[in-house]
């Protein structure tokens, strides 16, 4: 059942807050960590951590695991779309781009979603509104991307590719609540399918025993990612959506770059350009048309 979406008391306005910051936080820790590790060993043990540590959560709420064969499919596709593919592009990205930059490039999943709902859903059509946040999306990614060459702009379309299979994942999740699968069970079912998904891969290509030890900024980075960006971002993504509802945590996507880019600059000593400031509030603005809040406010 879909929960509604009422104004939010102060608290989960903090909850949401919290929320942007960790996973604003996950484009900073990444940033640090592909610096002496490879990306998908970054992503492998990002999602073997939370995994564990989801499990250990599951026992301590006193949730079981679902065990069926069509459930454990649905979660090894989840984690593919989910986890292991955009985890993996945005890693990658990272290395030729600021964590800044790629955040912004992230926030288009929203735009992407409208899209891959139009087609593959009976009840999600694009209205007019929705339709005008994609326009500007696009065009706030055009404006941000400029005229990059090489590898930059593969980076850049990598973290869209990332996008993309986020927007895919938001509509096949909806399975879960139709197999009756609670939602921390699936954030750990997800993370679990991933870590195996992704197993062969890092020990076939990046083979991560061959690599030096890592400075304590990247284990502290690794630790970070894993506890705070993605085991404790799930808790209190699912506990902001039990009740305050899908239309309000949605507005997470707006805040995360806010995050993203204010470490980047704090910490990395990171910066964003003209073009790149313009393309950030072009996006924002295509979000809040898509959100639809804001239309609805001015018109009452």
């Amino acid at each position: 059942m879909t929960q509604k979406s009422h104004a939010m008391s102060l608290f989960e306005w903090a909850l949401l807050l919290t929320l942007a910051f960790v996973w604003g936080g996950s484009f900073f820790f990444a940033a640090v960590a592909v610096v002496e590790i490879p990306p998908v060993t970054v992503v492998w043990v990002r999602v073997t951590g939370a995994a564990v540590i989801l499990f250990l959560a599951l026992r301590i709420m006193g949730q079981s695991m679902r065990w069926e064969r069509e459930v454990w499919a649905a979660f090894f596709f989840m984690g593919l779309v989910n986890n292991a593919i955009p985890f993996s592009l945005i890693f990658w990205a990272q290395t030729e781009l600021a964590s800044g930059v790629a955040s912004i490039l992230n926030a288009m999943t929203p735009v992407f979603t409208v899209i891959a709902a139009h087609f593959l859903t009976a009840d999600e059509r694009i209205t007019a509104p929705r339709l005008l946040g994609v326009v500007l999306g696009f065009v706030g990614v055009f404006v941000l991307i400029g005229t990059p060459v090489g590898g930059s702009l593969l980076a850049h379309l990598a973290v869209l590719g990332a996008a993309v299979s986020y927007a895919f994942a938001s509509i096949f999740g909806k399975r879960f609540a139709r197999l009756g699968v609670k939602p921390m069970v699936t954030a750990t079912g997800q993370v679990s399918a991933s870590a195996i998904l992704l197993l062969p891969v890092i020990l076939v290509l990046e083979q991560p025993w061959t690599l030096a030890m890592p400075s304590p900024a990247t284990i502290w980075s690794m630790i970070g990612l894993v506890t705070v960006s993605t085991a404790f971002a799930y808790f209190l993504y699912f506990r902001i959506l039990s009740t305050a509802g899908a239309t309000n945590v949605a507005l997470v996507t707006l805040l995360v770059p806010v995050f993203a880019i204010a470490l980047g600059i704090l910490v990395l000593g990171e910066s964003l350009n003209a073009r790149q400031v313009l393309g950030l509030f072009i996006i924002v603005a295509g979000l809040i048309a898509i959100d639809g809040r804001a239309l609805r406010w001015v018109k009452r």
